[in-house]
C-alpha cells in the first residue's frame, strides 16, 4: 500500500488528512490548492477508503474522513520506498546524505542522532 502510487489528487487529500487530522468534505474542499466540487471529493475519498487508505467514521459534522495508516507508518512506509529508490536501499547511504545537510542541523538535534545510533547499536547486540 504505497502512497507514491496515488494519482497527485488522491495523495493530496491523503496529505492534508494527515497535516488536518480528520475532516468532513467541506473542510478538506477548502484545504485544496484548486476549488473542486464536493462530489468530485466525495468520489476520490470514495476510491481512497475502497484502495484502503482513508477510513470514514460519523460525527455530529456528518462524515469524518482520516487516514487508515497512522503518521509513522506512513512515514517509515515512504521513507522505506526513497530508500530503496534513491540510494539503493542502503539506510547508511541514506543517512549519510542526511548528514551531509548537517550545517543544518540545530546541537541538541545532533545529540539525539548519536542517541538513536547508540541505542540501534545496542539492539543490534553491539557495544
Amino acid at each position: 500500500m504505497m502512497l507514491s502510487k496515488l494519482p497527485p489528487r488522491e495523495r493530496q487529500i491523503v496529505d492534508i488528512l494527515y497535516e488536518r487530522g480528520a475532516l468532513p468534505v467541506a473542510d478538506i474542499c477548502d484545504a485544496l490548492p484548486d476549488q473542486l466540487s464536493g462530489s468530485a471529493v466525495r468520489a476520490m475519498l470514495k476510491r481512497l477508503e475502497d484502495k484502503g487508505f482513508v477510513q470514514r467514521s460519523e460525527s455530529d459534522r456528518g462524515f469524518l474522513y482520516s487516514p487508515v495508516l497512522s503518521d509513522s507508518v506512513a512515514k517509515k512506509s515512504a521513507l522505506s520506498e526513497i530508500v530503496r529508490v534513491f540510494f539503493n536501499g542502503s539506510p547508511a547511504s541514506a543517512a549519510s546524505a542526511l548528514l551531509g545537510m548537517s550545517d543544518r542541523l540545530k546541537e541538541d538535534e545532533i545529540d539525539q542522532l548519536e542517541e538513536m545510533i547508540a541505542r540501534a547499536r545496542k539492539a543490534k547486540g553491539g557495544q
